[in-house]
Parts: C-alpha cells; sequence; structure tokens
C-alpha cells in the first residue's frame, strides 16, 4: 500500500481586512457625465504613460525615479491625483509580476511531466500518483514537439523575468483580444471601443485620515454630496470653489451604510473609484476601506456547538451539520448555483448560495463551517489529466478561491468561525464510511454528502472513518455479557451491574428504598403485628 501524504492541521481562517461597497450614480446631468468622461481620459492618458515609465525602469526602479515621475504627474493634474496613479502603476506591476512566476511554475511542471511520459514505453500504464506513458507513437511524437515549445517559451519568460520585464494591458488582456474577433463576441467596432476607452479611465482616489470627510479628491458629504477634484487643465470646468466640481447626483450606500457614514463624520480615510458600466449605461461609484483583522477565536471554542461541513462542487454546496461528538444529525442539505455567465452573475448567484449557507448555520446555533483549503492551480494542467479535457474544465469551474474569501468576508458579520481543513482523501474516505450508512429509505446519500461529513470530522479532530461494528449477536446480551467491547481483564468490566440505591422504573414510587422498613411486617399470612413503629424525637444540644 502506497504511503499516504500528511495531513494538514485544521485552522480557523482570518477574517476580512477591508470593506468595499459599491452603490449607483443616478440622476446625473448631461454636464456631470461630459465632465467625468474628460476627467476620466485625461487621468487615465497619464497613467498610461505611468504605467509604460514604471515597466522601462524595470528592476532598477528607485525611491528617486518614483518621486520624479509623481512630480511630473502632478504639474498636470494634482498631487493627490498623482499619489493615486504611481500607486495603482505599483500594484499592477506588482500583481503582473506574480503571475509571471506563477506562469514559470505552470510551465515547469509540464515540462516536468511531459519528460517523464516520455522516458516510459509506449502504452506503458500509470497508476494512481504517477503517470504511464502515452498511448501511442502518434501521441508520443506530438508531445516530444510541445516539450521543445514549452521549453522555449519558459526560458523567453525567465528571461524577461530576470531582466524585470512583464507584460501588461491597461483595459485588460482579454479585451484587447476580442478586437480581432467581434463577431464571435457579438460586439460591433462603436461597442467595443466604448468598452476599451471605459476600460482605461482613472476615476480612483485613495483616503487620508485627518482630511475632510477621508479624502480630498474624491469627496463625499455624509449627506451625499459628491464633489470632485478637477486636475489643473479641466480647472476652467469647476463650479465649486478650490477648483472642484460637485455632482448633481445624490449617492447612498445601502450595505454598510452605517460603517461608512461613521468613518466620513470622523474624517477616517476613505478611498473612492467611479466607473462606467458600459452594457448597463450607468455609473457607480465604490468606497472601500480597511478594517483591523477579526482575532480569530480558539479552534475548540469554535468548535462548541459543533460544526457544518461543506463540500465543494461544481454547481452546488453540499453541506451536513455535525454534533461534538462528530455525529451527523438531521438531513444533509444541498446549496446549488449557477456558474454560466458573465462575472456578475457567477458572483450573485455564489453570494445567494453563501447567504443560505450562513442563514441556515445560524437557525441551527452552529458557530463554525468547515471547508475545504482547495487549490487546484497544479491539478488543472492540459499535461496531467491530458485527453480528460471535461474534467479539466470541471476542476477549473469551481470557484475555490473567491468562495473562501467570500464565506471569509459574510461569516465575520455573522459571527461566525470558518474553520480551513486539508482536502486529502475526503470524497474517498467519506464515500467509503459514511456514504452506505447514512443511506435509508427516504433519503438517498451522495458521495458529496458523505464528504462533507469528513470534512466536519476533520475539523473537529475525530477520524473519518466510523467505529467499528460489533457482531449482530453482540449487540445485545444473546450470549451473556458483551466481550467485544472491553477486554476481560479489565476490572469491573464484565461483572454484574452495581446495586445503585433508588427507583429504577417509573412504577416504583420514589420514597419507597427509604418507606420500605417502615412497612407493616407481612412475613405471617393473616397475622398482623400490633407493634408500632414511632420515630424518636431530634437531639437538641446547646
Amino acid at each position: 500500500m502506497a504511503d499516504l501524504r500528511p495531513i494538514a492541521v485544521p485552522f480557523v481562517a482570518l477574517g476580512p481586512s477591508g470593506v468595499a461597497v459599491r452603490t449607483r450614480l443616478g440622476d446625473l446631468t448631461p454636464s456631470d457625465e461630459k465632465v467625468l468622461r474628460l476627467v476620466g481620459a485625461h487621468l487615465g492618458s497619464l497613467a498610461s504613460k505611468d504605467l509604460k515609465t514604471r515597466c522601462a525602469d524595470g528592476l532598477e526602479h528607485s525611491t528617486e525615479s518614483w518621486a520624479a515621475r509623481k512630480r511630473d504627474l502632478t504639474a498636470q493634474s494634482s498631487s493627490r491625483w498623482a499619489g493615486s496613479i504611481t500607486k495603482a502603476t505599483h500594484d499592477q506591476w506588482a500583481l503582473a509580476r506574480r503571475g509571471q512566476a506563477a506562469h514559470v511554475q505552470s510551465l515547469e511542471a509540464g515540462i516536468t511531466t511531459i519528460r517523464h511520459r516520455l522516458s516510459l514505453p509506449v502504452g506503458q500504464k500509470g497508476t494512481k500518483r504517477t503517470l504511464g506513458g502515452y498511448r501511442s507513437a502518434h501521441e508520443w511524437f506530438h508531445k516530444a514537439r510541445r516539450l521543445h515549445v514549452l521549453e522555449d517559451r519558459l526560458d523567453r519568460v525567465r528571461a524577461d523575468r530576470e531582466a524585470g520585464r512583464v507584460q501588461v494591458v491597461r483595459g485588460g488582456k482579454r479585451l484587447l483580444g476580442t478586437r480581432d474577433n467581434l463577431d464571435k463576441a457579438q460586439l460591433t467596432e462603436a461597442q467595443w471601443r466604448e468598452r476599451w476607452e471605459a476600460g482605461r479611465w482613472f476615476l480612483k482616489a485613495d483616503g487620508e485620515s485627518g482630511k475632510r470627510f477621508g479624502n480630498e479628491t474624491i469627496r463625499i458629504t455624509p449627506g451625499g454630496e459628491v464633489s470632485i477634484k478637477l486636475p489643473a487643465p479641466l480647472a476652467g470646468l469647476a463650479n465649486a470653489e478650490h477648483g472642484r466640481y460637485v455632482l448633481a447626483a445624490k449617492v447612498r450606500f445601502p450595505h454598510r451604510g452605517h460603517e461608512w457614514a461613521d468613518r466620513v463624520e470622523a474624517n477616517r480615510a476613505v478611498a473612492y473609484r467611479i466607473h462606467y458600466h458600459t452594457e448597463r449605461g450607468r455609473w457607480y461609484v465604490d468606497a472601500s476601506w480597511q478594517i483591523p483583522p477579526t482575532k480569530t477565536i480558539p479552534l475548540k471554542a469554535a468548535l462548541a456547538d459543533g460544526v457544518i461541513g461543506v463540500d465543494t462542487n461544481a454547481d452546488h454546496l453540499a453541506a451536513w451539520r455535525l454534533d461534538t461528538h462528530g455525529n451527523p444529525t438531521g438531513r444533509p442539505r444541498r446549496f446549488f448555483y449557477d456558474l454560466s455567465g458573465n462575472a456578475q452573475h457567477r458572483d450573485a448567484q455564489l453570494r445567494h448560495a453563501l447567504t443560505r449557507l450562513l442563514n441556515w448555520a445560524k437557525t441551527c446555533g452552529v458557530k463554525a463551517i468547515a471547508v475545504e483549503d482547495l487549490d487546484f492551480q497544479a491539478e488543472k494542467t492540459r499535461e496531467k489529466h491530458g485527453r480528460k479535457r471535461r474534467f479539466r474544465q470541471l476542476i477549473s469551474s469551481m470557484p475555490t478561491g473567491r468562495l473562501r474569501a467570500r464565506l471569509t468576508s459574510m461569516a465575520d458579520a455573522t459571527g461566525i468561525a470558518i474553520i480551513a481543513v486539508d482536502p486529502a482523501y475526503t470524497s474517498k474516505w467519506g464515500a467509503q464510511h459514511w456514504q452506505k450508512p447514512m443511506a435509508g429509505p427516504t433519503r438517498k446519500t451522495t458521495r458529496h454528502d458523505a464528504a462533507s461529513i469528513a470534512i466536519g470530522r476533520r475539523a473537529q479532530g475525530h477520524p473519518i472513518r466510523r467505529r467499528t461494528t460489533p457482531p449482530r449477536a453482540h449487540q445485545s446480551d444473546v450470549h451473556e455479557h458483551r466481550t467485544v467491547q472491553a477486554d476481560r481483564r479489565a476490572p469491573g468490566r464484565e461483572g454484574p451491574r452495581p446495586r445503585i440505591p433508588g427507583p429504577r422504573t417509573r412504577s416504583v414510587p420514589p420514597d419507597a428504598a427509604r418507606t420500605r422498613a417502615t412497612r407493616t411486617s407481612t412475613t405471617v399470612r393473616g397475622v398482623r403485628s400490633d407493634q408500632v413503629w414511632v420515630q424518636d424525637s431530634l437531639l437538641l444540644t446547646d
């Protein structure tokens, strides 16, 4: 039997470190939209130039070059707009570097897999842990050619990484590629151009504590008035003092609005982002701020009232409630979602499913939800699963990272702890030990339901396997005393039950043991004793 990989210890996931809310900018006048478009296009051009300069610096970037870039941007906008632009540029460059490192790891993993399979004879079968050879000489030939392609690609990516070169597209690489496939995307050139320009606008300002309402660049008062500090070339469009433009729209944040109002009234930092949704033709504003991470409670305290084990699947969440001893109670629950469609639809489906899960957890009185700490980055490669295209699409569609972040953020507001467990063997062992025993005449237990039990038991520190059931005859006293549950040498384990004074059934009065000796003796039939028992008076002493 192959050795099993070690199982990581479950832990309580950290809470969110920030908050982001969104609302619509309604009732904008044509002049308001014109100003927003001009400001966004002007600052977007400055952000593109700054990103180009930052990418040209590469690894030689320093504090002096950052200050020089900020001075150049300040002359064409303002000092605060320049700070927001340079900060966004650094974040985008760092994100590209992280993506580049992940791409290198993916290429290395693919090359290692192809080399291993090419070294094996054609047609050799693999095992559960190691891949076998390729099925035919034709496949072997094409994989050998692909190996050279991946090696050349890896050399280029490594050279770019060592030189500090990154590939960044403001507006999105996917939207840029859509320009050559307008018919497939069902877009006209004008529609694509509108999306492209809106995606490259820049209307984002970082907050600053101590300043009026927490932001001097994009300011929103507690009453909902929105004003923008215009860049220097557009200062002639101002309709308020100090070069500001006040929008006619009034905003209100329905979600976490009281928290936002408290921060604004206390002049604490709040960052804002204004963007335009081209498909809906609407303007939106996002408000975000940092919060101190919620202090995690000990694992034992989180499991004091039981746990709900959740198995993540491509189209639903399978959940089952477990008591403090690791026994499943009640019936399993399934929370379905549809991940087809655009990103907004998928995100909404995920939020609705998690909302139903959290509401059920509050109804049950459980203070912990156990989920798997999944990461399919190394599992959905083309080289590892080969022709299993549907399986690769299945694991690629599972929202593991977004679900974990969403669930942690939403559970923090309800006081429910999220416990992350190792996903190793949960589906296999759950189906082996729990799927058949938990099925009944009116309930069909699926493999996913059994996996949720395994996840919950692992979070509680219990083994996944069930207790060994004794033989049928030994489950009762058919063969006198049972010896399967305890060793014969254990003192007092197989002897008769000890005599416990007091009633044993409801048919005996509660005071039967105390009054039995006080009753009149009826040992001799027909003869009644004249002796009467009298209780002595209490002895009183000084």
